[in-house]
């Protein structure tokens, strides 16, 4: 009887994983502006603001009662392409969020800002989907600040350059706006999948 080669079709199945372009890695870089604003949850707070019925301004402890958390394992590429598999994600779903604020008719995209200045622009209905996480855990710990803590913006399914760091604002417009790597030439969308790297 011949044995099934279950380690070579686990190695083909996490490879059907990752975009074209990509290489896996088991580490995790770290990449920034080089500004990692400290965490101090008297002063941190988190505002949603633009095309919304309900606009918003919390602190930490009421914005981790916002909703309720979502766990959730996400693949993760990055433009440089290294891609990790299986993080494991906890945070607010982006859905459960929009359910809070209510965007208006009108709102087509979202501006992600971070404390350090950093800013990305998503569409709407890119963010809306099941996977998007406002992400404060990660690996079962508190996110940490090289990793964009106290909480990210995840958007799997895009290069991680749209899941900005550090997120303190969120503003959802009519029009879009390029942020800061779009600016300089990488490309609004960022599907990984259609390797959308630059303009």
């Amino acid at each position: 009887m011949k044995r099934e080669n279950t380690m070579g079709r686990r190695i083909d199945a996490r490879r059907e994983r990752v975009p074209p372009g990509q290489k896996l890695t088991e580490k995790f870089p770290v990449l920034d502006l080089g500004v990692r604003p400290a965490f101090d949850e008297r002063r941190w707070r988190f505002t949603v603001e633009g095309e919304v019925e309900n606009p918003l301004q919390v602190t930490w402890q009421d914005f981790v009662s916002l909703a309720p958390k979502r766990q959730q394992t996400s693949d993760f590429h990055c433009v440089t392409t290294w891609s990790r598999l299986d993080l494991a994600w906890v945070g607010i779903p982006f859905t459960a969020l929009a359910e809070v604020v209510k965007p208006t008719a009108a709102a087509r995209f979202v501006v992600a800002h971070g404390a350090d200045g950093y800013s990305t622009n998503v569409a709407l209905a890119d963010v809306m989907a099941d996977d998007v996480l406002l992400a404060y855990e990660l690996g079962g710990q508190p996110l940490s600040l090289e990793h964009g803590g106290p909480m990210r913006l995840l958007v799997p399914q895009r290069y991680a350059w749209k899941s900005a760091k550090f997120l303190r604002r969120l503003e959802f417009l009519t029009d879009d706006a390029p942020g800061y790597w779009e600016q300089r030439g990488y490309h609004d969308r960022g599907d990984p999948w259609q390797e959308e790297r630059h303009r």
